[in-house]
């Protein structure tokens, strides 16, 4: 059940790829509770991931494998045909390599969430979920996995026994069946800080977030995503942390 008094915010970091910079890392990072770092198949080089691990374990945020489809030009945004034993082995590549690199800095990887269309796939692909899903346990079973609530990666890791932790989007716009809507659509992003913050609160006092049909959808969450690629990303998880905080609600990580 969603906590009423604390709340985890957490953002997609660690993007930027040698002289091309995505985002303000430092910045958001001295907003949120969990950072999800990129692991170098949909962003991130090196020399950027191990920048990034050492900005979050500086400031006590928590580190978390971004893993996400073999797919650098497209930004892991497109879906990749792998098999599940492909899929397995590249996941389990990407979190090793986080792992090195997070414990060089001090830091350590503490939870795994799919990117981009992996995320979205695993929502209802069983193969792809339970690839994800045979990494992270093979790995570290302790390792709780992040995703869309009633998704069916969240559904197949309880019954591994995995920790799960249900996810909400400050800055995306959700279908009426609880769903993302494609950034393919107009009005898929929002960027109005008063209206996203406010989503927020309620996302996490009242358990619900309006559709984009006006609906009111059901949410029982643990994490509130802001993206840190998008221009404003600042502004936003500046501004959903100011309203939380004015709601009494702390900014805490879940693990």
């Amino acid at each position: 059940m969603t906590n009423r008094d604390t709340i985890d915010l957490n953002s997609d970091v660690g993007e930027s790829f040698g002289r091309w910079e995505l985002g303000d890392d430092a910045a958001i990072l001295d907003l949120v509770s969990s950072a999800n770092i990129a692991c170098g198949f949909h962003a991130g080089d090196p020399t950027t991931i191990g920048r990034t691990c050492g900005w979050a374990a500086d400031r006590g945020v928590r580190i978390g494998a971004q893993v996400g489809y073999r797919d650098l030009a497209g930004f892991g945004r497109r879906f990749v045909d792998a098999s599940v034993r492909e899929l397995t082995d590249d996941v389990l590549y990407q979190i090793g390599g986080l792992q090195a690199l997070a414990s060089a800095t001090g830091g350590r990887v503490t939870y795994v969430k799919p990117h981009g269309a992996l995320y979205n796939t695993v929502v209802h692909h069983d193969d792809h979920a339970r690839a994800v899903i045979d990494a992270v346990v093979a790995v570290d079973p302790n390792l709780p996995i992040v995703g869309l609530p009633g998704s069916t990666l969240l559904a197949l890791a309880e019954r591994r026994g995995l920790r799960t932790i249900r996810e909400a989007f400050a800055d995306r716009a959700y279908t009426p069946e609880g769903t993302l809507v494609s950034r393919r659509e107009p009005g898929a992003v929002l960027h109005d800080p008063a209206v996203v913050a406010e989503r927020v609160v309620r996302m996490v006092t009242e358990g619900v977030v309006e559709a984009v049909d006006g609906s009111d959808i059901a949410l029982d969450i643990d994490s509130v995503c802001v993206h840190g690629d998008s221009p404003d990303a600042v502004t936003l998880a500046r501004a959903v942390r100011d309203r939380l905080g004015e709601n009494a609600i702390r900014v805490a990580s879940f693990t």
